[in-house]
């Protein structure tokens, strides 16, 4: 990884837990901050926090579900540091909580706004900004283990999250030759207030369907889940030794090896059938074409 020293990094859902704990980790190797957050009196805080460690810092009021604060934020950015260097695209929620029968339509619409749109935009807005000054850059996504396995009543959050692992493998791709290096980050349970996201819940999603008694349990099985987690700075010293090396998949919890190595086994097992039955004979002669093949 390049020297950090006076580049900008802006961070969405910054004003606490991880995105806090990266902003100050960052700040403290010489780059300036931009803390992006909805949540405004928590946003002042953080940023009299990280003055007081004397790290350059910019704390801007943002709804990462709407374009506009975006372009917004991109513009103070601007302003106030020059070029930006890194996006880490933090901001997250659970909602959509529930069985498949019981649809809280907007909590779902939330759940992807603020999870799956809310990086979409973020990435839409810097990367060209960061490929456009050719300096050394990076697009962190943090998605979650969520994304990398189903979980039950859970449908919105895994779904987004599953997502961002996608978009990143995606861009990635799109951008390996250009000076944006991409990084996915999915963590299990960190010490944070993500299972109290509804706090920050936009009027414009608010709930239409009362939590069942599965997802009531869900929600403090959860909550304990959560503050057993690892702290937030174990991850945010984890994420920067992942950054050094180069790496793409971020990952936290090594212990969680085993889901995506079931996944994997299982995804396998059905191409090794797929590839026995007669009926698919003449495809296995095809050749395969890569997607940059075209």
């Amino acid at each position: 990884m390049q020297d950090l020293r006076g580049k900008t990094a802006v961070i969405s859902g910054g004003a606490e837990g991880i995105g806090l704990s990266l902003a100050t980790a960052l700040g403290k190797r010489g780059m300036n901050i931009v803390l992006a957050d909805i949540e405004t009196p928590q946003l002042e805080k953080a940023r009299a926090q990280i003055e007081m460690q004397e790290i350059s810092v910019l704390a801007v009021n943002m709804d990462v579900a709407v374009l506009e604060d975006w372009q917004r934020t991109a513009e103070a950015a601007k302003e106030r540091f020059g070029n930006v260097h890194m996006l880490i695209n933090n901001a997250g929620v659970s909602g959509g909580i529930g069985p498949i029968e019981t649809l809280d339509d907007t909590g779902w619409r939330w759940t992807i706004d603020v999870n799956l749109m809310g990086v979409v935009y973020g990435a839409n807005v810097f990367v060209p900004l960061m490929k456009a000054h050719g300096e050394g850059s990076w697009l962190i996504n943090v998605a979650s283990m969520a994304g990398m396995g189903g979980v039950p009543l859970a449908g919105a959050y895994t779904a987004t999250k599953a997502a961002v692992v996608a978009l990143s493998e995606a861009w990635s791709q799109e951008l390996e030759t250009s000076n944006v290096h991409v990084s996915v980050l999915a963590p299990a349970f960190v010490k944070t207030r993500i299972h109290k996201s509804w706090r920050n819940r936009q009027e414009r999603y608010a709930p239409t369907v009362a939590p069942t008694s599965d997802v009531i349990e869900m929600g403090r099985l959860s909550a304990k889940a959560v503050e057993g987690g690892i702290d937030a700075d174990l991850l945010s010293e984890r994420v920067l030794e992942a950054l050094e090396a180069n790496e793409f998949y971020i990952f936290t919890h090594p212990n969680y090896k085993p889901i995506t190595d079931q996944r994997s086994d299982q995804i396998g097992e059905a191409f090794t059938r797929a590839a026995q039955s007669p009926m698919l004979a003449e495809v296995l002669k095809q050749e395969t074409t890569g997607w940059k093949d075209g």
